[in-house]
């Protein structure tokens, strides 16, 4: 049985990041991963570092989606000395079109309603003349947005790659095809995980598995009530550079291509793509960019979000087995930074961050509570 300081279940965005992190600052790390048999997230991310919207009604994760864009460049830099790869980070700001007076109104209530709470992230609404300086080739049917210095992209699997591999280089273990069936608490404080025929041992436990966290996460004395919210993407072939900014619908990759997303629908475990939700995404984004109507389509997917009760992360310890964790998001990529270079380092030291207690899973068990 192999022993480890950390075990993190979970070989995804959220899972590597801390693993990542943790070994980074010299402990014995494994990464358990089920491998691409797993409703895999992070392969069906649209990539981007978002913050002008995420936290409208916590301050809290407005707070930690804001210092997760902040400390992402550091994070970018380490992977790329570290493995030669660029993950593509670009952070030029972010913009939310809206087509309509009604959505442009709503937009900014929301825009001043998240500055009341948190104190905002620079987001501020620009106007059609602005907004066309910006994005020459925005469409008429545009007539203004919210924009947000400090919103970006990179590119989620060259991410994950970098992950893994910057994990290997400092001694870590990335161990895909492990599917953990049981996890047991040890008499003098640890864990043991069952995984098939194999045993491991840690120190201390994250439980970062997406939506199989679900199952595994009551084996120590944790609650992880996560659900699947299916998004479809089209991906369009590479294109002259038009749109450098991040957005909310449509990013152009480093590499070319366009990215064309945004639907939520709530279908179980269904990963598949559908005529319908593909037509209304295209209809929508040629509104915003007429110059799409010219692009071949040469791939598409559907891929399920890990979503909680309200959307925000769960970060917890267990009380009553002490050095277990859980962590679960939907936005693996905005958060990466401050997963990999804050939480990795405070689970090691064996608390969480001050402040933290907001993202317990205990706020869905109100009357408990």
């Amino acid at each position: 049985m192999k022993a480890y300081d950390l075990i993190v279940i979970g070989g995804g965005l959220v899972g590597g990041a801390i693993a990542w992190g943790a070994a980074r600052q010299g402990a014995s790390v494994a990464l358990l991963d089920e491998g691409d048999v797993a409703y895999r997230a992070a392969r069906g991310n649209f990539g981007l570092v978002w913050v002008q919207s995420k936290g409208a009604g916590m301050p809290p994760y407005a707070h930690w989606s804001r210092r997760s864009s902040e400390v992402w460049p550091q994070l970018a830099a380490a992977l790329l000395q570290a493995t030669e790869l660029d993950v593509a980070l670009r952070q030029p700001g972010g913009l939310h079109f809206c087509l309509n007076d009604a959505e442009l109104e709503a937009r900014a209530e929301m825009i001043q309603r998240m500055h009341n709470e948190s104190g905002g992230s620079g987001t501020r609404m620009v106007g059609r003349a602005e907004m066309k300086a910006m994005v020459p080739a925005i469409g008429d049917g545009v007539v203004g947005a919210s924009y947000c210095p400090i919103d970006g992209h990179a590119n989620p699997l060259k991410l994950l790659r970098a992950l893994h591999a910057a994990l290997l280089k400092l001694g870590g273990a990335y161990l895909p095809g492990r599917t953990v069936d049981a996890i047991a608490g040890g008499e003098g404080g640890g864990f043991t995980l069952q995984a098939g025929a194999e045993r491991f041992a840690c120190a201390k436990l994250v439980i970062a598995a997406g939506l199989g966290s679900r199952k595994l996460a009551p084996m120590v004395g944790l609650d992880m009530p996560v659900t699947p919210l299916r998004g479809q993407i089209i991906v369009t072939e590479r294109m002259r550079p038009f749109l450098d900014y991040a957005t909310h619908v449509v990013r152009q990759t480093d590499e070319g291509s366009v990215l064309l997303g945004d639907s939520q629908e709530d279908v179980g475990f269904d990963n598949g793509t559908t005529v319908p939700v593909m037509q209304d995404i295209a209809a929508r984004n040629l509104v915003m960019f007429p110059g799409l109507k010219d692009a071949n389509i040469v791939r598409v997917w559907g891929a399920l979000r890990v979503m909680t009760p309200d959307g925000y992360p769960i970060y917890e310890q267990s009380r009553t087995h002490p050095g277990a964790f859980a962590a679960t998001c939907h936005s693996g990529v905005t958060l990466a930074g401050a997963h990999a270079l804050e939480l990795a380092p405070a689970i090691l030291a064996g608390a969480l961050p001050s402040g933290f207690d907001v993202f317990s899973s205990r706020r869905f068990h109100v009357q408990a509570a």
